[in-house]
């Protein structure tokens, strides 16, 4: 696992790290997930979503975003993502399972994702990101 909770007085504040961009991506997912549902997900159920934007952090604030909205609206819970992208848009496989409130409720209900600090930063080794979820 590349994220690590960091210390925020009211939101859940996460760093992410990750060799390349597609994974960075799946890590944020993953952590959006974590958050929410807890570590007891599983898959099973696969939801293709295309998302283009006019850069790299709206693209990743849009895909985050869709993705909480999928599981609000369609009521699943989803253990990863395989994601693609050219940091201008990006394609995610979505694997997860309907929401199952004895073993999904435990988390953390996250209302949004906060464009508060965001930037993708890059060294000679791996991308990196702190991303605010509003909860």
């Amino acid at each position: 696992m590349s994220f690590v909770e960091l210390s925020h007085t009211a939101d859940v504040r996460i760093h992410v790290r990750a060799p390349t961009l597609d994974l960075l991506f799946s890590e944020s997912f993953e952590a959006l997930m974590q958050t929410i549902f807890g570590k007891d997900r599983r898959g099973g159920h696969s939801k293709e979503i295309r998302i283009a934007a006019a850069d790299t952090e709206t693209l990743l604030m849009d895909f985050l975003s869709e993705s909480l909205f999928i599981c609000e609206v369609e009521g699943l819970v989803f253990t990863g993502a395989s994601v693609v992208t050219d940091g201008k848009s990006l394609t995610a496989v979505l694997d997860g399972e309907p929401f199952d409130r004895s073993r999904h409720a435990g988390g953390t209900e996250v209302k949004g994702i906060s464009y508060s600090g965001l930037a993708i930063t890059r060294d000679e080794n791996d991308y990196m990101l702190d991303i605010l979820f509003d909860v």
